[in-house]
Formats: structure tokens, sequence, C-alpha cells
């Protein structure tokens, strides 16, 4: 079995400090995460809501900071915003990597994750229909200014996903194998999949509103797993 020694030790220690930037390393390191909260019709139900409340707070603990983006009609550009949390002690505030006071910081911090998330439901409507690869682009580019490659990164997404929005109809979408692939492939193309290399992607409330045609349902299911594959996510849990 391989030991660290006092040389190692330290040598890891600076480079969490260095890769964090303002992040200590009194405790052990944790994800660096995203959130989006879906404020269009996936938003009514109380369930939506209830969902935020009791799977969030869980999530939040695994990670030194969260980032937030809101499903609206056009979520890249949504004046809807609220600012990411930075739960990790900085090296200012722990300066000699006291877990107590990384923990006091933290337990602190982590109140605020919540609230955010929650504003997000009660966004304005911005154009028809739901942009949710907007708002994954967008919360990527947030995590991604702040990627650390000795980190893990995670994604908790709020949402039906049903993009309806731009160059992704779900309701119009070809599901058939080869339509699906290729539909990945035109939307990988134009960059509008974001890089998802490595991160860990869980969706809560995944086509939770009735369809018309349940027979689709696998079929959707197969097409984002493929999408979010393709993206590069190292798992993906539609729930």
């Amino acid at each position: 079995m391989m030991t660290t020694g006092p040389r190692t030790a330290a040598v890891l220690g600076v480079l969490c400090l260095v890769g964090a930037g303002v992040t200590a390393c009194g405790t052990e390191a944790k994800s660096v995460c995203g959130v989006i909260v879906d404020s269009t019709s996936y938003a009514d139900p109380a369930t939506s809501r209830n969902d935020v409340s009791s799977k969030l707070p869980a999530f939040a603990q695994q990670c030194d900071w969260v980032a937030f983006a809101a499903v609206t009609g056009n979520s890249e550009s949504s004046t809807c915003r609220q600012d990411p949390v930075p739960i990790a002690a900085t090296q200012a505030e722990n300066p000699n990597d006291n877990p107590v006071v990384e923990d006091r910081v933290r337990a602190h911090r982590i109140t605020e994750v919540l609230p955010r998330a929650l504003k997000l439901f009660d966004c304005p409507t911005e154009g028809q229909g739901s942009d949710v690869l907007g708002a994954l682009r967008y919360v990527v580019k947030q995590v991604d200014a702040r990627r650390q490659p000795d980190k893990a990164h995670q994604l908790m997404v709020f949402s039906d996903l049903i993009n309806n929005r731009g160059d992704l109809n779900i309701d119009k979408l070809d599901l058939s194998e080869g339509a699906r692939k290729r539909k990945i492939q035109q939307l990988r193309d134009a960059r509008l999949l974001p890089d998802l290399t490595g991160y860990a992607v869980v969706v809560h409330g995944f086509l939770r509103k009735k369809m018309s045609s349940p027979d689709r349902f696998p079929l959707l299911e197969g097409f984002w797993r493929e999408a979010f594959e393709a993206a590069g996510a190292s798992s993906v849990d539609l729930l």
C-alpha cells in the first residue's frame, strides 16, 4: 500500500491551494458544482419545488463552490440570475487550514444555496418555451471558469428537459436511432451542447409532465443519455 510522507503531503497542500485559487484545504476537497432550476412549465407542480428543497441541501454538502442557472425561454441571455456561492473557506479566512474553521464557514455558506435556487423558480417569462440547452451552456461556462483538474465536477438539474426552443424541439424530434444520432451531432457541430467532460449529471423531474405519447418516453430518455454522454459526461442519472 502506498503511503503519503510529510514531503508529499506538503506538496499536495500547496497544489490544493494553488489549484483552488482561493480555496483552503483544511478538509477534504469537494466538488465544483452547478445547479439548474427550470422556471417554465416544470415549475408549476409543488413536487418540483419540493424536489429542490429536499434534494439540494445534501448535494451542496458535496460542493466547494456552486453556480446557478435558470431555464427560461432564453436561458443563456436571461436577466434572471443568482450569484455563485463559494462554500469552502478561502485561504484568507482559514490561513492555518483549521478544520474547525473550515466547517464553520461551510455550514454558514451552505445555507445560502437553497434560497438562491428557489428564487429561480420565479423568473419572469422570457419568450415562449424552455431553453434547457441554454441553461446548461450558461452554468457550465461558470463552472469551467473554476475548473480544477483535481476536483470532481457535478451538475444537479431540476427540469423535465422538455427543450422546445431553437434547434432542439423535443415535441417534434424524430427519435429513431439514426435521427437521434444525427441531431446530437448537429448540436455538437453547432456548439449547442456544452463540454461536460468529467461531469456527473443528475436530473430530477425528467419528463415529469405527462406526455400525449407515452411510447416516446424511453426514446427521449435514450436521446438525453446519448446527448449527455456525447458531451462528455462521466455519468448521467435521469430521475
